[in-house]
């Protein structure tokens, strides 16, 4: 195998390092990250609508903190404080469909509980036959 030259010419041994041009440093800016979500509407509807516990509204308070640590240019506080809000607006949520659910099941069992006992009241009428005064 015979081996390729470099591509480059090897320096001379001669050649000092202030004979070379000066390199640059060029410093490039990442692209700016994106705000911190704060999750306020999230947080409004859910203290509006499914305020189970009040944790609608310590999502409420925890966004509104986000949205003052964004302002202030705290990026680590918003996000800690959006993160806690969007935890607590899931929480409310889940116990608000459990909850539902739970009402929808009950109903169902008394609304068929309340029909049985309806259809046993005819069919023990139909069976008595009525002696009232003639």
């Amino acid at each position: 195998m015979e081996r390729s030259r470099p591509p480059y010419e090897p320096l001379s041994e001669a050649l000092d390092m202030q004979g070379l041009p000066q390199s640059a440093v060029i410093p490039v800016e990442s692209p700016p990250q994106p705000p911190p979500r704060d999750h306020l509407v999230w947080s409004i509807c859910t203290m509006l609508y499914a305020n189970i516990c009040c944790l609608g509204f310590m999502a409420l308070v925890y966004s509104v903190k986000s949205r003052d640590r964004k302002l202030l240019g705290d990026y680590s506080g918003a996000m800690s404080y959006g993160s806690t809000s969007k935890q607590l607006n899931i929480t409310a949520l889940v116990l608000s469909i459990l909850l539902v659910a739970l009402a929808i099941v009950i109903v169902i069992f008394v609304a068929s509980d309340i029909i049985a006992s309806i259809k046993s009241f005819v069919d023990e009428q139909e069976h008595h036959t009525f002696y009232g005064p003639t």
